[in-house]
């Protein structure tokens, strides 16, 4: 019968692993990558409007997370607290190693919330330099709203500095006893108590698209392998269904050689 070898175990094996390659590109693959393009359309939108609108009073998007208002501008009154700041250690700022800088802001009337005054580049590659005093009166200043990042880890000592592995207020509340809102504000260029103004997000649409795409034209030809060799062997004369060649043992081939007539 030309369809046994559907049921031999290695063409079993195979028809599994395309079938799944082939669902794992169409379900998983090609859809996490359109979710990361339509992630950064959404980003660069925002980033967008943020720059062309002005900022509004914070407490207008203080009873919403951060979240649904990433990028927005918005003003906010209150003054530092330095004895709760830290730093946010290994990370890179245009393709450079650097350090951002958080300090707790209480806002006037309002919750204690984490502002990110910017970066700074180490010294030596390493350790982080001198940084400047922020104002110790009550400011206004003009910062974008961000949403913290999940890393839960503990902030540790070091050289003098608290270092945390993520922007995440709940562990720099932890490590210094302070009640902080979720999510945090990055401060503009120009502010009170700003270090180096962290640049923007480039506003291009990213290799995500291109990649969904190579994702589901690397399914569609797993299975156009499978289903051509599938025919090929169903049909009569497939390498499958030919039968195979028994292999000589030694002795047979010892034999062979000792019949076989001597070189004139």
């Amino acid at each position: 019968m030309r369809l046994r070898f559907l049921l031999r175990p290695g063409w079993l094996a195979l028809t599994l692993a395309v079938w799944v390659f082939a669902g794992a590109c169409f379900t998983l693959l090609a859809p996490w990558q359109f979710s990361r393009d339509k992630e950064r359309a959404a980003q660069n939108d925002a980033v967008t409007s943020s720059v062309r609108t002005d900022p509004v009073p914070v407490a207008e998007i203080l009873d919403e997370s951060n979240a649904e208002h990433e990028w927005r501008r918005v003003t906010m009154t209150g003054r530092y607290l330095p004895e709760g700041q830290a730093v946010a250690r290994l990370r890179t700022v245009q393709g450079e190693a650097a350090s951002e800088i958080l300090t707790p802001f209480a806002l006037d009337g309002g919750p204690t919330v984490l502002v990110d005054r910017g970066y700074v580049r180490p010294v030596n590659g390493l350790k982080v330099p001198d940084l400047k005093p922020v104002p110790r009166d009550t400011v206004t200043i003009v910062a974008m709203v961000r949403a913290g990042e999940s890393d839960d880890r503990d902030a540790i000592e070091r050289d003098g500095h608290r270092e945390v592995y993520a922007i995440n207020p709940a562990v720099v509340g932890r490590a210094v006893g302070m009640d902080l809102r979720p999510g945090y504000f990055q401060l503009t260029e120009g502010q009170p108590g700003v270090e180096e103004a962290l640049p923007l997000p480039k506003l291009d649409a990213g290799p995500f698209f291109s990649y969904a795409l190579q994702w589901i034209a690397f399914g569609v030809m797993a299975l156009g392998g499978w289903l051509y060799f599938t025919v090929r062997e169903a049909r009569p004369g497939g390498a499958l269904t030919e039968p195979r060649a028994r292999r000589k043992s030694v002795a047979e081939l010892l034999a062979e050689d000792e019949a076989a007539p001597a070189p004139r």
